[in-house]
């Protein structure tokens, strides 16, 4: 049941009516005077600005007496007060201020009231001031509300345009462009972050989850793509405590992270690396939460990803085969042979504690332990790759 309208005030009289207007430029003057003695923010505005309020004050004071002439009228006190082009007052000044300006405008007629008027019409015109301020109120916030409103769709639509941009790797001037104006701060240390979205709330989660990206002070685009959520993330410091923070925000699923690169223009790197990881995530069902994509590099090139391929032909096979045949024999034997080491001893005729040694260098020049399981499956992954990159070259087929 609504809440019921308060009581109208009481007429002023007409000799009050006629004293208020008839006054009104004073008012006027008396309000900027004391927005000029009392707000130092109006002090440091330009003419046009100060102008600007200024028209809002006079046309607020004129609202008072249409109010007081006719009080129940509460329509058009939006453009009333604000003008044909309210949400222009939105670009001037916050709504801190605008309130700020109202209540003073209110004060300085409180206070000029005892003297302008007889006694009779005093308190009248106070309680119009209550009612008519409180309209003034209402139709200030809608204002602000509205312009709120129209900032957010706009940002909305620049981010997701930028955020193409980002993924597709387009023309690095629009992209600083488009993230200049959408305040992006740090065009440092990003990476892409991507997994299911959630299901039919996806607008209410956004917003908690870019509050959980401030405080690891962090930059953040987001794009829901159908039923995909991605991320991306600038002024990383620390990538694993990042995908920890920003994983729950997913839906249940696999979330992969991609590679550190330099900056938003280098963004479309890490996004390769992670929307392969994705696409191929599902072979790998023992994976942590979230996944780096490096950690899916088997996967994602058997599921032909050409960055995968590359980074295990050139980032391990090649660095392994360049450390000479032992190793590269010698991983290969372990591997073959159940990873046995005494087997892998017994096959290449030497000790055991060669095998051991040899096997930590393996994990010295590729980064990738082959006594850890997982490990030594990427390490053979990327054997099995080089060798066959090898024979195509030496076949002439340099066709993928």
């Amino acid at each position: 049941m609504p809440e019921p309208r308060p009581a109208a005030p009481r007429p002023v009289s007409t000799d009050g009516l006629a004293r208020l207007r008839s006054h009104l430029g004073a008012l006027n003057t008396a309000v900027l005077q004391r927005l000029d003695a009392t707000l130092p923010w109006y002090r440091r505005l330009t003419p046009d600005e100060r102008s600007a309020l200024g028209l809002v004050a006079q046309r607020a004071l004129q609202g008072f007496l249409t109010w007081f002439e006719r009080p129940t009228s509460t329509g058009h006190v939006l453009q009333d007060v604000f003008g044909p082009a309210p949400t222009d007052l939105t670009r001037a000044i916050s709504l801190h201020r605008a309130l700020q300006l109202i209540r003073t405008m209110v004060d300085v007629v409180e206070t000029r009231v005892p003297e302008l008027l007889a006694e009779r019409d005093q308190a009248p015109v106070r309680e119009h001031i209550l009612h008519y301020s409180r309209e003034v109120a209402f139709a200030l916030a809608d204002v602000y509300a509205r312009a709120a409103e129209m900032r957010g769709a706009m940002d909305s639509r620049l981010e997701s345009v930028l955020l193409d941009a980002v993924l597709r790797g387009q023309d690095p001037d629009e992209i600083r462009h488009r993230a200049t104006a959408l305040g992006w701060r740090g065009d440092h240390d990003v990476m892409v972050m991507a997994g299911l979205a959630p299901g039919q709330d996806k607008p209410a989660f956004i917003p908690d989850l870019r509050r959980a990206a401030a405080r690891l002070d962090c930059d953040l685009l987001v794009g829901v793509q159908s039923e995909r959520l991605v991320l991306v993330v600038g002024s990383v410091r620390d990538a694993r405590a990042v995908g920890e923070a920003l994983a729950p925000w997913f839906a249940p699923g696999p979330v992969i992270v991609g590679p550190v690169v330099d900056s938003l223009v280098s963004a479309h790197v890490s996004a390769r690396h992670t929307l392969a990881g994705l696409s191929a995530a599902a072979a790998h069902p023992r994976a942590s939460r979230p996944t780096p994509a490096e950690d899916l590099l088997p996967e994602r090139a058997l599921l032909g990803d050409p960055t995968a391929r590359e980074a295990l032909v050139d980032g391990v096979f090649t660095p392994l085969a360049d450390a000479g045949t032992s190793l590269l024999e010698t991983v290969d034997a372990y591997g073959a042979l159940g990873h046995s080491l005494e087997g892998t001893a017994r096959e290449l005729f030497v000790h055991a504690n060669t095998v051991r040694y040899r096997l930590k260098r393996v994990a010295e020049v590729t980064g990738w332990d082959p006594l850890v399981p997982r490990d030594a499956y990427v390490l053979q992954t990327a054997i099995t790759l080089g060798r066959l990159a090898g024979a195509r070259q030496t076949t002439g087929d340099g066709s993928d």
